[in-house]
């Protein structure tokens, strides 16, 4: 009776397993393991694994179909079923709402897989999930958010780049891996990404989009507060460059009118700069501006004030005085007559006086006047670019829209 006791305790155990809280693994000259359930590990052939998996799927078992199909990509590699066992890998990661492991693994899938049967979805599910993020949607670390989801989407959009060089996703891509940057607060770098779309793929429409932003993103910083002259000779040639190659793109109208705008804004800051010297009675510099704005736009009411007041300051301290601050930069490489030395009441010879090469050696600048006043961008959603779902067995996530999305402009 002693004996048969446990051995009756031991019959039980084994009929009803699930009684147990945990699995009890006994390895040869290892330690005891505890493995919790559902936790085992998954054994079996390529095809024992495989129908694991598509049993698990079908009855909403994620986690178990999960590793099945992980089982089966690590132990099996070059078996005929480790292509579409990664692939469903993948899409039951996405399925349960890992969205990041899921483009990792679509993206292993496609690297390791080139000729694999589901080569475009795969590709084409990176996209989706790229653009949920580039959406907006947070990356969460044990359920915090957190504000990488911009690097996130670059990255994701980046090995679309890499995997599929020419395929229906990458000039998409890439155009978002500038929009990511752009998101980023990184103009050069959007401004980089937009130009190897322009390179690569002329002939895409999103190549007009992303013509568009390289204007747009230089004429924000030329309007961002400092008067940075650059960057708004950048923007004009963006629009420029814009308005030639793409003359009946549907933002022509508004590159025109960014184009009327950044010029009228050029305008208003030398009229601006101008009255500032004259109200310093600088008359010299104040009149190389207000001849500025008249180069500018001669009929607008800036040129006709412009005019007026060249006319007025003429009169009022003669040709002469006003006529050799305009010469100054013609003049600037020859030596100036040692007799007409203005510090000749120092000691000082005129060649050891350094010769001012704009008015803003002859006084300060006034403080910038910041203007957030900026025209709409060009829409960055075109309908007809975006990835559609695949349905699948669990319920298509929703992205978020994306804070920039404006209709067409």
């Amino acid at each position: 009776m002693r004996v048969r006791f446990p051995a009756l305790l031991l019959a039980v155990a084994v009929v009803l397993p699930t009684a147990a809280p945990a699995s009890i693994l006994f390895r040869p000259k290892k330690d005891i393991q505890y493995v919790a359930p559902g936790d085992e590990e998954i054994n079996g052939t390529a095809r024992e694994l495989f129908e694991t998996g598509q049993s698990a799927e079908n009855s909403g078992d994620r986690g178990r179909a999960i590793k099945a199909y992980r089982a089966i990509v690590k132990k099996y590699p070059r078996d005929a079923l480790a292509p579409n066992a990664a692939y469903r890998f993948a899409v039951v990661l996405e399925e349960n709402g890992d969205y990041l492991k899921a483009a990792e693994a679509y993206r292993v899938y496609v690297e390791k897989f080139p000729r694999g049967s589901n080569f475009e979805q795969a590709i084409e599910a990176q996209f989706r999930i790229g653009e949920m993020y580039l959406g907006g949607k947070k990356v969460k670390f044990l359920g915090i958010p957190l504000k990488a989801s911009m690097e996130r989407a670059a990255e994701i959009f980046a090995g679309i780049v890499r995997s599929a060089p020419y395929g229906k996703y990458t000039a998409r891509a890439q155009f978002n891996i500038g929009r990511a940057s752009e998101k980023q607060g990184n103009p050069d770098a959007a401004v980089k990404a937009y130009q190897s779309v322009i390179e690569k793929f002329p002939d895409d429409p999103i190549a007009a989009d992303a013509q568009y932003q390289i204007g747009y993103i230089w004429y924000k910083e030329g309007r961002s507060g400092a008067r940075d002259a650059k960057a708004a000779d950048n923007a004009k040639v963006g629009f420029q460059d814009f308005l030639y190659r793409y003359p009946k793109s549907e933002k022509a109208a508004q590159a025109k009118e960014n184009l009327r705008t950044l010029e009228h804004k050029q305008t208003t800051d030398a009229f601006e700069i101008a009255k500032f010297y004259d109200k310093q009675k600088n008359y010299r510099a104040a009149v190389i501006y207000y001849n500025d704005v008249i180069r500018q736009q001669p009929g607008s009411n800036e040129g006709e004030q412009a005019k007026r007041r060249v006319e007025e300051l003429r009169a009022k301290v003669g040709d002469a005085a006003l006529q050799s601050a305009a010469l100054t930069a013609a003049t600037a490489k020859k030596p100036a007559p040692k007799t007409a030395s203005i510090g000749s009441d120092r000691g000082e010879d005129m060649n050891d006086v350094p010769m001012r090469m704009s008015p803003a050696d002859v006084a300060p600048l006034p403080p910038p006047e910041y203007d957030e006043s900026l025209p709409p961008p060009a829409s960055l959603n075109p309908g007809n670019t975006t990835a559609p779902y695949v349905p699948s067995t669990a319920p298509s996530p929703t992205p978020e829209p994306s804070p920039d999305s404006t209709p067409g402009i």
